[in-house]
């Protein structure tokens, strides 16, 4: 018999829930509207300005609520995602919790693949917002597993760490770069010498590095990574293969080198340790009272340097980073001092460089 040479798959009910959950997930963006743009107190006479960009203020508290709007907008206009799928995602904490948040709006199920050392707070607040924990004890499976749980359910896994850096529109559409350069229009540097971010999935440094190449800008992109993570390792040695360790710096750093960095894109990358990033993020709370999580002292131990070349080099000019969450997640661990000491770090010699900083605006 010859098979048809016409087939129809129109879903007329199914084209319509579509509709009704792209429509929610849009007003979602227009009801937070934007995160503000924070000046971090520094000397004038140095004639340097540093922001941060306050993405704390999402309704799920992260950075990530714009990663998981964008994956799942990506999901449904692919056709992925439909009325009743099992929604799955590998992650350490905070995209599942904006992810599960996304979930719970549409009346989708929700399951976060994460390893077994997130933070209590995370798994709580992922639950609170309606979705389920699957803890596994290595790290390094829980792409597989998702990807099993995934098919099992005959759901879809988001994959952030594939799909984080096509599914954000580079160009425009209030993405996070272009809201920074709208609130700078009016500042003294309006056009910044860097943006220093961290690298998670690598979409945030995808989507930032490819707007100012779109746009022609001289800014360059400064990439901040914990130690022993495979980004800067794969970056500096050209080795997309190259292997880590899981991060101690939630949200950030990965124990391979993820398919979403772009590392064509960086012009400058810093390793971190791990002690010097949660010593920024508790110098932080002592200049301004603000209480960020550990990825924020990684992006702020790159970009004080930064801004102490700036100072050394007689330069004016301003330098821009993310205050990714805040610190409440972390009361039980980074803002813990017992936890300090049972990880074995000491913070007392990158606080000793912090405040000779902010004292002098040297770097030593």
């Amino acid at each position: 018999m010859d098979r048809p040479a016409h087939l129809d798959r129109c879903d007329d009910d199914g084209r319509a829930w579509l509709e009704r959950a792209v429509a929610l997930v849009e007003a979602d963006a227009r009801r937070s509207a934007d995160t503000h743009l924070l000046v971090y107190p520094l000397p004038p006479e140095w004639g340097v300005q540093l922001y941060l960009k306050d993405e704390s203020t999402h309704p799920t508290g992260s950075l990530k609520h714009r990663l998981a709007r964008s994956l799942f907008l990506h999901a449904l206009c692919s056709g992925w995602i439909c009325r009743g799928s099992t929604v799955v995602e590998a992650s350490s904490g905070s995209t599942a919790v904006s992810e599960a948040y996304f979930a719970r709006m549409l009346g989708l199920p929700f399951v976060a693949v994460m390893p077994a050392t997130t933070s209590p707070e995370k798994i709580a607040l992922i639950e609170f917002h309606g979705g389920r924990c699957h803890l596994v004890a290595d790290p390094g499976t829980v792409y597989d597993e998702a990807r099993r749980i995934a098919a099992e359910t005959g759901g879809h896994y988001l994959d952030q760490f594939t799909h984080a850096e096509r599914a954000t529109d580079w160009r425009g559409n209030n993405n996070i770069a272009e809201s920074v350069f709208e609130q700078l229009a009016a500042e003294e540097h309006p056009v910044p010498e860097w943006v220093v971010v961290g690298a998670g999935t690598g979409g945030t440094s995808a989507t930032i590095g490819r707007y100012l190449r779109y746009r022609r800008l001289p800014t360059r992109l400064a990439v901040v990574d914990p130690e022993g993570s495979a980004f800067f390792p794969g970056w500096r040695d050209g080795d997309p293969a190259a292997v880590g360790r899981p991060s101690r710096i939630e949200g950030i750093g990965r124990p391979r080198v993820e398919p979403s960095f772009v590392p064509t894109i960086v012009d400058r990358m810093f390793c971190v340790p791990d002690a010097a990033s949660l010593a920024a993020m508790r110098h932080l709370e002592r200049a301004t009272g603000r209480r960020a999580g550990g990825s924020t002292g990684t992006n702020l131990w790159g970009a004080f340097q930064l801004v102490a070349e700036l100072v050394a080099a007689g330069r004016t000019g301003s330098v821009v980073t993310l205050l990714c969450d805040g610190g409440e997640r972390y009361a039980d661990t980074y803002y813990s001092d017992d936890w300090i000491a049972a990880q074995g770090m000491d913070l007392a010699p990158h606080t000793a460089v912090l405040e000779h900083f902010a004292a002098t605006g040297a770097w030593s």
